[in-house]
């Protein structure tokens, strides 16, 4: 079981439907790979500023970003509630990619909480093979889920 906390720090307009659908994506991709350990997620949606700084502050990478992620990996302790790790998605930066990619907030919403739950289970894309099998496995729950572009 998966428990996803969430604060919006910007006051974007998400519905309650597509917040819904962002905590399900990241059930559904912790759940795939750890179907019995009990986890916590926290889910925070921000504005450019804010991840920008996030950005400067844990990577010394002074621009925004779309997604980060802040894996805090204790994979051993199925019985015991731990926490997985942090999700930090920029609102603003999500609406001008789905506006860029040609499909809906919802879905890039969606897209960004799968690809940044991968990473908090050790998923990559720092080689071309990382990049594949993390595309595929995201392509994958989102399709299983009906979330498409």
């Amino acid at each position: 079981m998966l428990k996803v906390y969430t604060e919006n720090l910007c006051d974007a307009p998400i519905t309650e439907y597509t917040l819904r659908q962002m905590k399900r994506v990241i059930r559904e991709t912790v759940a795939e790979q750890y179907p019995d350990h009990k986890f916590e997620v926290n889910l925070t949606v921000c504005d450019n500023g804010y991840i920008r700084e996030i950005n400067r502050e844990y990577r010394d990478i002074d621009r925004e970003t779309d997604v980060l992620s802040f894996p805090m990996m204790d994979f051993d302790t199925p019985d015991t509630t731990v926490m997985l790790g942090d999700i930090i998605i920029s609102y603003e930066k999500a609406v001008s990619q789905a506006e860029e990619y040609g499909h809906s907030l919802k879905r890039e919403l969606c897209f960004l909480c799968c690809h940044s739950a991968l990473h908090l289970l050790g998923y990559d894309h720092e080689t071309e093979d990382d990049r594949t099998e993390m595309e595929s496995k995201q392509k994958e729950i989102l399709e299983r889920l009906n979330i498409k572009r």
